[in-house]
């Protein structure tokens, strides 16, 4: 699918808007190292390449909405004072494009030399597992907003400063698995196409486990591993019309994604099968009539359009459209919810107000905490308080032609009990032995 958002323009559009709102939009290694009296964050994302459009773009722009208004303490309660315990935010925005050794030498320049309080960001997995460590390491208190690789807390190490606010890949595709079984029970043949990389080889392994446990006559007729960012998928797409499945299961995400569904649809594969996109949500701004209705989208959580109508997503959806003119996808929910949980934990570890609390002390009120969000009460409840845990939606995709809208229809909700693999235990024997424990209404 083409890119709406060339490199150029959008990284133009974004400095100028955050000029206007007089947020601090600091380039790498521009930033003096001396302590200006403000609570610096670190915002990492994609703004350019594939990913800038679906991901990079809709989770700036919350930022940069989002600080603007916590400044100005003008958001709902809990969070309408102003900053961060009366100290104003300043943001450094930085890049997530580049690869992950790129990513460790941005990280070690955002602790280091600009002297951030906390981190917030990155979206890929492979970069997630490469500053982890190094967060650990440099004791820098660091928020991942959307990567979902399963193994970011899976080593024996307990992790102090490094936190996750949305999800991981199991709880995806374990949902993914449940929605087939509780709304297409007949479906007898199906598919996956995913990146090959850990998030892919991952989100595969748990759905088609889920799919043993819960549909065991459902075959698996076809898997395909592409690249990264391969971008033309016509042998592959050849591959599986071949093999006539009814559910086409993918974990791609940004470029890959639209891409994909594209290609797919031109070239009628998507006639015959219906896609089952657990990223898919991202794109619902951006497939207009390029992708057919009935399309099933997740939205990695209670993200974006599947967010519950409260008080803070309300404001949340009424300022981005105001500002942006759309409504926020999921990547935009995921960041305003990170940065949320910062502001939850930064003064609750605060002392006096005007006070910067040492990132050891907001870690430690962050750790095991709850706070409230655009997507509804959060529970830092897994990997020994570091991770979210909450629940999950699928839909189908309709597009309004009138409206030029597409939109989200037959929701199915699964809680977060439904779908996690307890704290301590790796997604895969969860699934293997039957999901034990799970409560599912």
């Amino acid at each position: 699918m083409k890119n709406k958002y060339k490199k150029t323009a959008f990284t133009n559009r974004l400095a100028l808007a955050i000029a206007g709102a007089s947020l601090a939009l600091v380039a790498s290694g521009q930033a003096s190292a001396a302590d200006n009296g403000k609570f610096r964050v670190g915002i990492v994302t994609f703004l350019s390449g594939p990913a800038a459009g679906p991901f990079g773009e809709p989770s700036a722009n919350a930022a940069k909405l989002l600080i603007e208004a916590l400044n100005k303490g003008q958001m709902p309660a809990p969070y309408d004072t102003a900053g961060i315990n009366g100290v104003e935010i300043e943001a450094v925005i930085i890049d997530e494009a580049g690869g992950a050794t790129k990513q460790v030498e941005e990280f070690r320049n955002l602790v280091q030399r600009q002297k951030v309080d906390a981190v917030v960001g990155y979206v890929s997995s492979g970069d997630c597992l490469a500053i982890a460590p190094l967060a650990e390491e440099l004791g820098a208190l660091t928020v991942f907003y959307d990567c979902g690789t399963s193994r970011l807390f899976s080593n024996d190490k307990a992790s102090q400063f490094v936190f996750r606010t949305g999800l991981d890949a199991a709880v995806d595709n374990v949902g993914a698995a449940r929605y087939l079984a509780q709304t297409r029970p007949d479906v007898t043949r199906v598919a996956g196409i995913q990146q090959n990389y850990s998030w892919g080889q991952d989100s595969w392994g748990d759905f088609a486990a889920s799919m043993e446990q819960l549909m065991p006559k459902t075959k698996l007729v076809e898997s395909q591993m592409p690249k990264m960012f391969q971008g033309q998928y016509g042998a592959e797409i050849s591959a599986l019309s071949v093999k006539r499945p009814e559910i086409v299961h993918s974990s791609f995400w940004g470029g890959d994604m639209e891409a994909f569904v594209l290609q797919a649809n031109a070239r009628g594969l998507l006639e015959d099968a219906t896609a089952l996109l657990t990223c898919g949500e991202a794109a619902i701004n951006r497939y207009e009539g390029q992708a057919p209705n009935g399309m099933i989208i997740g939205g990695r959580g209670p993200f974006g359009a599947f967010a519950p109508e409260n008080t803070l997503n309300s404001w949340f959806k009424d300022a981005y459209n105001k500002a942006y003119g759309t409504n926020p996808t999921y990547p935009a929910t995921k960041m305003a919810q990170a940065i949320l949980g910062l502001k939850h934990a930064a003064e609750k570890a605060a002392k006096a107000e005007g006070e910067i609390p040492a990132p050891a002390a907001i870690a430690s009120s962050f750790k095991g905490a709850t706070f409230e969000s655009v997507s509804g009460t959060v529970n830092m409840a897994r990997a020994g308080g570091h991770q979210a845990m909450q629940g999950i939606s699928y839909g189908e995709y309709h597009y309004d032609e009138a409206s030029g809208k597409g939109s989200v229809k037959d929701v199915v909700s699964f809680s977060g009990e439904c779908v996690t693999p307890p704290d301590g235990t790796e997604a895969q024997d969860w699934i293997k032995a039957g999901f034990p424990g799970a409560q599912c209404q």
